[in-house]
């Protein structure tokens, strides 16, 4: 069993988001409680409209993915706060993978949904390098592992 989600999510799902709201929470009530808001109301729209920016951009990139994914030969064990759920390679009909976002994802599409719908998130984990196009081992390596399962499974 080999974990292939990366390890830095909790910080990235937990602890960056309270980081957010929280200095923007600090501006705005500094504003408020000096009453710079007098002097330029127009100053209170910034960090509001960055808090509703940020808890959509968080939603969609962030707080989708799924906490652990570990590849346990023929199917990933996905854990989810409290969720375990066992995922066969063959019942995974595409692999997409997306590497210009922060942080990195990768899409698993199922052909049943399960628990946790029928596509699930993760973040795979990234080895340094200076090239933002620089295709990533862990996805390649599961692509063509689940085009192989499918492909057993359509044979028999």
């Amino acid at each position: 069993m080999k974990r292939i989600s990366s390890n830095s999510l909790f910080f990235t799902k937990n602890i960056f988001p309270v980081m957010w709201f929280g200095i923007l929470g600090f501006v705005l009530l500094s504003m408020i409680t000096t009453k710079l808001y007098e002097k330029a109301p127009i100053a209170l729209i910034a960090p509001c409209f960055m808090a509703v920016f940020g808890y959509f951009l968080m939603k969609k990139l962030v707080w989708d993915l799924v906490d652990e994914v570990y590849d346990c030969g023929d199917y990933l064990l996905i854990k989810n706060g409290e969720d375990d759920i066992q995922v066969p390679l063959s019942e995974i009909i595409n692999v997409s993978a997306s590497v210009l976002v922060n942080p990195p994802r990768v899409t698993l599409r199922l052909a049943k949904p399960g628990k946790l719908g029928d596509e699930i998130s993760f973040s795979p984990i990234k080895r340094f390098t200076l090239n933002p196009f620089a295709r990533n081992e862990i996805v390649d390596n599961l692509i063509v592992r689940v085009d192989q399962a499918r492909y057993r499974r359509n044979a028999l």
